[in-house]
Parts: structure tokens; sequence; C-alpha cells
């Protein structure tokens, strides 16, 4: 979005009255996915706030870091940073020389750590987990405090220090905050801020035996980096206390504001990285790259453009309150961009050989069609015509309804940007099923109104037979049946699509689509948008979006 399209919400306005009162001179932002798993659209929006709000303020040189929060090994890995790297990069944003990462501050935060049980705020508990958690209590009963909340300072210093070095096994030991075990909020129970894992870190390597807790770190990387606005999911407002505590109590060289906006909820999709996880490694589907997922990776093999991403995004808007949107809105602007970008071009899915018998056998004619209606600019291009052309089984039928007005017995149709078709006959198999349909030409009517007693309503897609270039075709559609998977009575895989993905191996395309690129998007003429597929080497055509919205009308 450019900066006169940029959508005014209660973020932006509070970013506008810092900058207006004085408070800040600039902006920074940041974008801090944890690289466990790959970008989903749900990301995108918090991309497209965090991204697009440094963009629209660069008058004060705003800027937005991209901080990898991996502080937990056990999870992570450095395909995913790539992952993330590549996905932002395609949405279209820049974060400049260097991505920032947690785990470059983990003796900073160690430090603050000591800092705190220096200052009595913090104490070492060797309780198991489950002790650790009945003494916590609930909403509606206070927690009970830790028989090791009061040990002295130096107590805490030598275990927090054994630690370190790897004398407890993972979960025998934590860092906990001292704050408040009857606190209302939960979060501010003793919260655990460092635990013991014992495992390798795909950036320190076998460093550290212990590792800082998701909100101990994250306050602690805005203030490091001079972040002014953390802006994060609805779900972190419980949160915001605790953040607040960390950055009260710890050393720490700015003071950022966190402020929180709904998250994006699409209908007929699941979010959850643990439930995209679990259809990764059960096989439903291909990987995380799979076209009917939600995922930035998934999304952009199967054709979608940054810029419909970023338009739905805009047209959604930043709100305290969640709602679900339609996914029907991703498509219908996923629709609206490609039909300004996509050329067009003819594929024909279901081929029924059509025979023109009173074409000269080996003639061929080069018919001129439209690149793109929509573009003047888009120009034409040259597709052949022979003998025999193919054309998809239900433009064909023997005993058409009354409104039907492509081929059939006693009727005629146009080839898209070619001659009028006559049917005269039609072959068929022992079972009766048609084979082939013999049709005569109507020389002259290249671009003109057919000859008086001739009826012609409509015009069909094409491709010659003799010229056709035969690939596979991928028509995905929903992944999930239900609007909402995850409040399926019986779990959110019991609520999978059987007809999320078809596919077509015969497919008869235009000889113009031989060989293209891979990601190159067209628009198969009455057929739908498609996205030419590389990646394993062949090339095939993924499905992006049919032409209208399918699932509106079955319901």
């Amino acid at each position: 979005m450019s900066n006169s399209e940029a959508k005014n919400d209660f973020i932006r306005e509070i970013i506008a009255e810092d900058l207006a009162s004085g408070k800040h001179a600039s902006i920074l932002t940041r974008f801090p996915p944890e690289p466990n798993g790959y970008l989903h659209i749900g990301h995108a929006k918090a991309i497209c706030i965090n991204f697009g709000i440094a963009q629209e303020n660069q008058a004060v040189q705003a800027k937005c870091n991209l901080r990898f929060d991996d502080t937990n090994p056990i999870k992570e890995d450095i395909e995913y940073v790539e992952s993330i790297k590549k996905d932002v990069a395609w949405l279209g944003f820049d974060w400049g020389q260097e991505a920032y990462y947690a785990s470059n501050y983990f003796d900073y935060f160690y430090e603050c750590a000591l800092h705190l049980i220096r200052e009595g705020d913090a104490y070492v508990d060797l309780q198991s987990v489950e002790e650790m958690r009945e003494a916590r209590g609930n909403v509606n009963t206070p927690g009970s405090d830790s028989p090791y909340r009061d040990s002295s300072v130096d107590e805490n210093l030598a275990l927090f220090e054994r630690m370190r070095d790897g004398d407890f096994e993972a979960g025998a030991a934590v860092l906990r905050a001292k704050i408040d075990m009857a606190a209302p909020n939960m979060n501010m129970r003793d919260p655990a801020i460092y635990r013991v894992l014992n495992v390798d870190h795909h950036n320190t390597g076998d460093q550290w035996k212990i590792y800082p807790m998701y909100d101990f770190a994250h306050p602690l990387e805005d203030a490091k980096e001079g972040v002014t606005h953390s802006l994060c999911s609805l779900e972190f407002e419980d949160h915001r206390p605790l953040y607040e505590w960390v950055v009260e109590h710890c050393p720490t060289p700015a003071t950022p504001r966190q402020i929180e906006f709904s998250r994006l909820n699409l209908t007929n999709t699941v979010m959850s990285k643990r439930k995209l996880l679990q259809l990764v490694e059960e096989g439903i589907v291909s990987g995380w790259d799979d076209p009917r997922l939600p995922t930035l990776s998934g999304m952009r093999r199967r054709g979608y453009t940054p810029e419909s991403i970023k338009r739905f995004i805009h047209k959604v808007g930043v709100t305290k309150f969640n709602a679900t949107t339609d996914v029907a809105l991703l498509e219908f602007e996923l629709r609206s961009h490609l039909n300004q970008i996509a050329s067009r071009r003819m594929g024909v899915l279901e081929p029924l050989k059509v025979v023109i018998d009173n074409w000269e056998d080996g003639h061929v004619e080069e018919m001129e069609c439209q690149n793109n209606p929509e573009d003047p600019e888009a120009g034409t291009r040259k597709v052949p015509l022979a003998k025999e052309v193919f054309i998809e089984r239900d433009d064909f039928m023997e005993d058409p309804p009354k409104k039907y007005f492509r081929l059939g017995p006693g009727r005629a149709v146009r080839l898209r940007g070619g001659y009028i078709l006559q049917y005269t006959s039609h072959d068929t198999d022992a079972e009766g099923n048609v084979t082939a349909v013999h049709v005569d030409y109507l020389p002259g009517t290249v671009g003109q109104n057919p000859p008086e007693g001739v009826k012609c309503k409509a015009a069909i897609h094409w491709v010659s037979a003799a010229h056709a270039h035969t690939a596979e075709v991928h028509l995905y559609d929903r992944l999930f049946t239900e609007e909402n998977p995850d409040a399926h009575e019986g779990g959110f895989m019991n609520c999978l699509n059987p007809e999320s993905m078809q596919v077509i191996k015969g497919a008869k395309l235009e000889p113009t689509l031989a060989d293209v690129s891979h990601g190159a998007v067209f628009q198969f003429e009455r057929v739908g948008y498609f996205c030419a597929d590389t990646l394993d080497g062949e090339l095939r055509f993924n499905r992006t979006v049919g032409l209208r919205d399918s699932w509106a009308k079955k319901k």
C-alpha cells in the first residue's frame, strides 16, 4: 500500500500522536517470528503492520527489524530461518543490512537474570513441574509460595550458575521471577524466566545449557534494540504486565510500549503451527509448501501474489476484536489482481477431439488472440489452428437443454479468436460415449458475425491437437469442508476435504505454455487462474483459484 492508501487505525493513531508530541523522534517496530515453522497468512498481517508502519514513516527514518526469537532450540531449525527471510522478502519488505537474533543477546539475558537474583526479584526453584503447576492455583484460587521462594541471594546465584554449567537435567530446575503468587493475572504468579535444556542451538552451538523463556526474552530484545512500539497479536494482552515488569526491573536501555491487535483468522483454515506441522508430518499434505496450506510458501507455489495478500490485509484492517474472515474475501482480492496482470492462455482439462471435416489436411492457420483484454498494452499472440482440435468435454452435448449455447447437434459455436464451427456428426464407442465430434468451419467468420441463418451465441476455448502440449494439472480446493475446523467435534483432522486436490494427467494446453518459468501465472480462459510449478523438475500447472467462487454456489 502506498502512503496515500494507508488505512488509519488505532495503532497508527498512537504512533502519530507519539511523533507529534515529541515522545519519539523516529519509530522502530519489529517482526519477531519464532523459527519453529513456516510463516502463514496470519503472520502476513503482522508483517504488513510492522513493516508497513515503518514504510509509511520514512520521513522520520522509521525502521522495522526482522528478528528471530530463537530461544527454544528444541523446536527451531535454520531451515525455518531461511524460509522466513524468503517469505518476508517475497512480500516486498526490506529489513536492512542484517537480521537480528534473540540468541545474539544470550549474554545480556543472563546478566539481566543475575541482576534480578541480586535484587531479590528472582529465585531458583527445584520443584517438579507437577508441583509447580499444582501450587500455581487457578483463576479463582491464589497460588501458594514455593519452598524455595525465600532462598538467599547467594544460594540462588550458586544454583543458577550450576544450571548454566549443566549440573541439572532438563526440567529439574528453573529460574522464576518473584512477583506475586496471588496475582489475578496468572502470568504474574512467579513465572519461569529461565529453564535447563541441555541441547545445542543452531546459532550458538553448545555454549549454553540454559535458555530464557519467551516472556522474559521478548521485552529485553525490544528494549535492547530500542523498539518504540512492540506490536503483537491479542493473545499477548494478558502477558503485557509481565512485559512491563521485566523492562522495569532489568537494566534496559529503552522502554518499548507493547500494543496488541487482533490476529487474522480465516474460514476453512487452521493457523496453528502445531496443527500445520501435524498435517505435514502425517503426510496429509506434501510439505510446508503444499499449495493447499495457508503457509506463504504454499500460497506462493499456488500462484498467490504479494499484492493480493497485501490488499486483503489492508481491507481486513487493524482492530482490537477477534473475528473470523471469510476466505472468499482473500480469493476475491486474488482474482481481482490476477485479472489485471495474468496473461490469457487456452487449456483444455477434459479433452474431446473435434475434427473439422472441410479443413484441408496439413493446413495450419494462426489465430490472433488477446493476451489480456484488461491491459491494452499486453498485445496479442498467434495460436495455431489445424484440422483437429481439442475442446472441453462439457462444451459438447448430444441432447443439450434449451439454454445451452455451446456445441451440439444442429448447433454452431465459435472457437475463441477463430472460426465458427457448425456441427455435422459425432462418433461414439461401444458404451455410447462420445469419442469425437465432426464439424465444418465457416470461412470468413474470424472476428465476424455468423452468416444469415446460423445461430452462434458462444465462444469456447480450444487447442490444436497437432500442436498441443500435454501437461499435468493440479486442481486445488479448500483443505477443510468446515468453516471452523478447530471447533469440529471430531477434531480438525476429521473435516478434511477429500476433493482438496485433483490431479489431471492429460490436459491439453496451447503450445505457448510448453516452456514457461516457475511461478508464472496465467488465466486459462473460461477455466481459472493457474501457476506454473517446476519445483521438482517437471512442469505442471497448479490451479490458483477459479474464475468464480464455487463454494458460494455450493452453499
